[in-house]
């Protein structure tokens, strides 16, 4: 009932107007994308973002084409509301992925992880769908433009799981002023209605939101998982460190724990044998890489907290308790009203 409720809400004239670009290009009430979490962002959380009148994103992940078929079907099954489907450009199978998607009717895709090859590019667009990426700066975004997104994802280092290393605040003033041409939502750290005005006015289309949603009623995470986040604070999440220039570690942001303090011994018994001969340098690297095989599985599936992997973005310490999709939804959108209602009566005193 409750996201019944919210779904019929129509946003103030002064939010519709400034997320006017977003929601026309999403198809949604509401400017607010789901962030796409591997293991988090599936059929259940995806609908019910979707359904409380946002935008919820499958994150595909590692899954087989035939696996990515079944969890789409299993999504519209639940919503009759557009979604959209992340896809990483690494993956191997990405071109079947993508017919998957295209076969389904999927009405906006996500490439992810990289700068999408051209083939890719074209046969989103020959499919009918609308193509979204995300650009860590600047010359990358025009460069995406050019060669045919439809929209951007800019997203700061303050969110979860893998980032890069620019703020959003930074990347807001560097992007949103100069990429006119294609609707840009911002993503990273994000938690409070009222802040995402700020980004509006200065040029965003909407926003992107995950810690926030993989601690809601609906995310299938662990109940371990999910109270990891209820205790942490904005400190504990924390980017991955990197012992040593010559092994690369990709920076992730997740809370610390137990499998964190031992990564960095981790790396530096690799280093060691490494310097004394027992390994060469591809191995080493696979060995540093193949840490964390499995981990965020361990943690949002089986609710090992300690040593999984708990990839959580800077906002999760405004997350304190468990809510309903709606309930973020509404609480996003009456703080965000709160904000112009607010300015409102400053310009126009009784």
């Amino acid at each position: 009932m409750e996201g019944t409720v919210l779904a019929e809400r129509v946003a103030t004239p002064d939010l519709q107007a400034l997320w006017q670009r977003g929601t026309e290009f999403l198809g949604s009430r509401y400017a607010i994308m789901g962030g796409a979490m591997s293991w988090v962002s599936e059929r259940h959380l995806v609908s019910a973002i979707s359904n409380a009148g946002g935008f919820g994103v499958i994150a595909c992940g590692s899954m087989s084409p035939a696996l990515l078929e079944a969890e789409i079907a299993a999504t519209q099954a639940l919503t009759d509301k557009p979604f959209g489907v992340n896809l990483i450009t690494m993956h191997p199978d990405l071109d079947a992925l993508i017919a998957v998607c295209l076969r389904a009717r999927v009405g906006h895709i996500v490439l992810a992880g990289g700068v999408p090859p051209g083939s890719a590019v074209r046969a989103v667009k020959d499919g009918g769908a609308k193509l979204v990426c995300f650009a860590p700066a600047l010359v990358l975004a025009k460069r995406l433009v050019r060669s045919g997104a439809d929209a951007l994802v800019i997203e700061g280092s303050e969110a979860g799981g893998h980032i890069g290393p620019v703020s959003l605040m930074v990347l807001a003033q560097e992007i949103l002023p100069v990429i006119r041409e294609v609707p840009v939502f911002v993503a990273g750290g994000l938690c409070r209605g009222d802040a995402i005005v700020g980004l509006l006015e200065m040029g965003a289309a909407g926003a992107q939101l995950g810690t926030m949603f993989a601690a809601t009623e609906e995310s299938i995470a662990h109940p371990n998982f999910k109270q990891a986040f209820f205790r942490a604070n904005a400190r504990d999440a924390m980017p991955s460190v990197q012992l040593d220039e010559r092994f690369p570690v990709i920076p992730v942001r997740g809370l610390n724990n137990a499998g964190t303090r031992r990564f960095l011994q981790h790396q530096a018994e690799t280093v060691r044998r490494f310097q004394a001969g027992e390994f060469n340098k591809e191995e080493a690297q696979l060995s540093i890489e193949h840490f964390w095989a499995g981990a965020l599985r361990r943690a949002v599936i089986d609710g090992d907290v300690e040593e999984g992997s708990v990839m959580a973005g800077q906002s999760v310490g405004q997350v304190r308790a468990q809510k309903s999709v709606a309930a973020v939804m509404a609480q996003l959108l009456d703080e965000a009203e709160a904000m112009l209602a607010s300015r409102g009566s400053a310009r126009n005193p009784a």
